[in-house]
């Protein structure tokens, strides 16, 4: 399993701290691309850094909602959204040639990462236009969940390779997603993310809002740079990580 983190959320004036922080922890960054952060300094800074760390980077794209930080949804026509997707791909791709780095999966940022996990029109077509983009050489991260095999066959379709995704800081309902930030316990603390992570290595499961315990198939594990405590939580779940491979 993979330790992951979103990253080069810095925007002009508002600064993020943690990049150069955290980058010795994980394993891939999921970059901002300008839509909901990010800016062509930051993009390039991070690009940089994760370069330098030896981490695989990633496009982190959203919703076109700045004001928002990409947290709110939007009703976007299929061809308007594939376009912005494939904008911001192609930006951190250009950053990043030009660093000599390969941008090797796209994770969708916010809003559009939970909407697209329950609305199947709206994830073809993000699957799609991340397929077009990269040309089979990117791959899609999206949120570990029971119906796994659904979600695999529908990339196949676009001969799209997934990785699945499950949150250290997050806690989640009882049919699968997460719960949504406006409720209180939403985020965990750096003891209940603990927990969560050790029964994701252990048992491959975690405990939902009501108690109920799912199983997931997990290729990747995500803490957010925007936690309280982020760099402490990556470096005690990159010792787990380590620990569980032994």
């Amino acid at each position: 399993m993979k330790l992951n983190c979103d990253l080069g959320e810095s925007f002009g004036a508002w600064h993020m701290p943690v990049d150069g922080d955290i980058m010795q922890y994980i394993d891939q960054a999921n970059i901002a691309c300008g839509f909901h952060a990010g800016d062509p300094l930051v993009m390039r800074k991070a690009v940089a850094l994760a370069k330098a760390a030896g981490v695989a980077t990633g496009a982190h794209p959203s919703y076109p909602d700045l004001q928002g930080f990409g947290r709110r949804s939007m009703k976007m026509a299929d061809d308007e959204l594939t376009a912005c997707l494939q904008y911001q791909i192609a930006a951190l791709s250009g950053v990043a040639r030009i660093q000599q780095v390969e941008v090797s999966y796209v994770k969708p940022h916010g809003a559009l990462y939970n909407d697209l996990m329950q609305d199947r029109a709206l994830r073809q077509t993000v699957m799609k236009a991340v397929a077009e983009a990269g040309q089979g050489a990117l791959s899609l991260m999206i949120q570990a969940h029971p119906d796994s095999d659904k979600l695999i066959a529908e990339a196949e379709v676009y001969g799209l390779r997934l990785q699945f995704e499950a949150f250290a800081d997050r806690r989640y309902t009882d049919d699968g997603y997460l719960m949504s930030r406006q409720h209180a316990g939403a985020v965990l603390n750096h003891e209940q993310a603990t927990a969560q992570v050790q029964g994701l290595l252990e048992h491959g499961t975690i405990i939902t809002s009501g108690g109920k315990t799912l199983t997931l198939q997990v290729d990747t594990l995500c803490v957010h740079g925007d936690s309280p405590g982020a760099v402490a939580m990556a470096k005690s779940f990159r010792e787990m990580l380590n620990h569980a491979s032994l």
